[in-house]
């Protein structure tokens, strides 16, 4: 049995150059492809290539700079029917040799969401299943496909529209003249 991709592309951190980048080229195959298609949720995932290079930052940090594209079939959120999506993207992260801990109990995330704590081994592999997660559509829908009105009440009454919800729809109403007016 094969290793799993993020420990063969997974690159010792010791063993970088500090003078130079390091370049870096990870295109899974079939099996890999599926895989992580599953565990991500998506019906299909094609043409997935992350290349870039990984170089050092001052003398502890490095950062990590890429290409990252694919295709992915999802279903469509309206009909269930698949969507094609073609995604290209830059990716950078940025692995630091020391991230100061808050000692509070509740404090606020960074916005930087591209900082990770450097260890060992930095992988290629897994920032690239990471980048794919956070770039899927999260709504895909299909051309056209657009959701209809529902209506529904109790027998008798008469169905609450998404006209009557608007908080102004009965202005205009308020501001004809009445007929006791004339």
């Amino acid at each position: 049995m094969s290793s799993h991709p993020s420990e063969t592309t997974a690159l010792r951190v010791a063993e970088l150059p500090q003078n130079r980048p390091t370049q870096f080229s990870v295109v899974p195959d079939a099996d890999t492809l599926r895989a992580i298609a599953h565990d991500l949720g998506v019906d299909t995932l094609r043409k997935l290539r992350f290349e870039g290079e990984i170089k050092a930052r001052g003398k502890r940090d490095w950062t990590l700079t890429g290409k990252l594209g694919f295709t992915v079939v999802q279903p469509c959120v309206v009909t269930l029917e698949p969507v094609t999506s073609r995604i290209d993207t830059q990716v950078e992260r940025l692995f630091l040799a020391h991230i100061a801990t808050p000692e509070e109990e509740e404090v606020e995330m960074a916005e930087d969401d591209n900082v990770d704590e450097l260890g060992e081994t930095i992988s290629p592999f897994d920032v690239m299943v990471e980048s794919v997660a956070l770039h899927l559509p999260q709504y895909p829908r299909k051309d056209g496909a657009e959701l209809g009105q529902s209506l529904h009440a109790e027998p008798g009454t008469k169905p609450m529209t998404d006209e009557d919800t608007r908080p102004f729809a009965g202005l205009a109403d308020l501001m004809k003249p009445s007929d006791k007016d004339t």
